[in-house]
Order: structure tokens, then sequence, then C-alpha cells
């Protein structure tokens, strides 16, 4: 499934409809990127996308992301089949939404109605309201208008109606951005989180932009319990493509 930066989630989203529909029982799905060759430097690089230095998301320091490469593979079965064979299981996938965004200011400028749209798909689909979703793993590719454009609609969607604020972060100031497996990391990250009962921390976030409105979004910078019982514990992950 290609969808640039979104193809694993997107051939997860495929994967999790033919478990649903009944015409598979098992799927073996998730991303792989190898894709640091001189070509796709120059690309991100003519686009503005790349930084020099570090990844540092949502920061006031963000100008850009650092490339990574990787693979991550999730494994999965309805919940019914799990629990009769005994297997263990780390996470539910409660529910995805997809969307295009249309024509948008720029390939690197995401559109926030799209984001929008995905964003109520996923909670129609999941059955669960926004503030029961305690983190989100966020696209986050520390690009000055990107992480403003999610931050804002997280704010729109999900922080408002929050009592406490909303938890954010991103992998890729961990490992880089992984580009096709980006969703894979970011889905493996938060599902290890609500396993093992931990929010885990972003790296490079030192200082708030003054252009994001923080108020009701933290993003994460330490290690944390994740003091909510494992079947109250809902995380958002998000991933953009071209």
């Amino acid at each position: 499934v290609d969808a640039a930066c979104a193809s694993s989630m997107a051939a997860l989203q495929s994967a999790v409809s033919a478990l649903e529909d009944g015409s598979i029982d098992l799927a073996i799905t998730g991303g792989a990127d190898r894709s640091m060759g001189v070509p796709t430097f120059v690309k991100f690089s003519k686009i503005a996308a790349l930084s020099g230095d570090q990844s540092a998301p949502f920061d006031t320091s963000a100008n850009g992301f650092v490339m990574g490469e990787g693979c991550g593979i999730l494994i999965l079965r309805r919940l019914s089949d799990a629990i009769a064979d005994g297997q263990r299981i780390y996470a539910l996938v409660r529910g995805i939404g997809s969307s295009s965004d249309g024509k948008g200011k720029g390939i690197t400028a995401p559109n926030p109605r799209g984001q929008r749209l995905a964003i109520n798909r996923a909670d129609e689909s999941a059955q669960i309201s926004p503030e029961q979703v305690s983190y989100v793993e966020c696209h986050g590719t520390s690009t000055q208008v990107g992480d403003r454009v999610e931050a804002e609609v997280l704010n729109e969607t999900i922080a408002k109606q929050r009592s406490t604020p909303l938890r954010i972060g991103s992998v890729k100031s961990n490992i880089g951005h992984l580009k096709s497996a980006a969703g894979a990391a970011s889905l493996i990250k938060a599902v290890l989180s609500i396993s093992n009962g931990i929010f885990y921390p972003t790296l490079n976030y030192q200082q708030q932009r003054s252009d994001i409105d923080m108020r009701k979004l933290r993003v994460q910078t330490h290690p944390e319990t994740w003091e909510q019982p494992s079947y109250r514990r809902h995380t958002g992950v998000s991933a953009f493509g071209f």
C-alpha cells in the first residue's frame, strides 16, 4: 500500500478492514524504509523539509526533520480469536479514520480540513469520546507549518473537550523520520505505552512556540507512569503522506 509517509497506517487500515469482513484471519502489516540515498536527500532539501542538526517537534528551534530508516511489523487478529488461542494482546485497534486533505498551500503544509475529517472519522469508528484520549502520537515532523497545523487541529478536535491537557509527542525526535515506516514506528510506540503503562518521552522540546496555543496541550518530555488501568488507556496515532 503506497501512501508515502502514511503508507504503514494505510496498510493497517486495509488489514483491519479485511479482518472485519472475515476475508482473512490474521494479518502481518507494518512498514519498512531504507531510502537514504542521495536523491532522497536532494528531494527533501529542495522543499526545505530537512534539518541540519536535530528533530525538535513543536519546539521553537524546529527547522525540519532528520531522516531515519527502519522496519516495524505488527501481527493483527480479531480479539475473539486471540483470546480463544490464549495469545498475548498488547493493545486493541478500536478504530481508524482517513481522509484526503485536497489542495493545500504546499506539499509540506497539510490542510486542517483533512485532519479534522480524519480525526472525527477515527473517533466515530472507535466509538470513544475525545476526552477519553490521554495521549496522541503525532506525525510531528518538526516542520514549522506542519507542527503548527497539527497542534491547532488537535486543539479544535480533542484537547478542547478535556479537563486536563492532552499529552502529545513524536517518535521522530528519537529515531528520525522513517517515511513509509513512520506510521508503524508511531503505532508501536503507542502500543508499548498502553501495554507497559508508560508515557514515553519526546526529545529536544525545550521552548514553547509562540504561534501554537499550548494551554490544552502538553509535550511529553520525560518518562511517566500511566496510572489508569490498561482498559482505560486510549491513544491516537497520526500519519500524514504526500
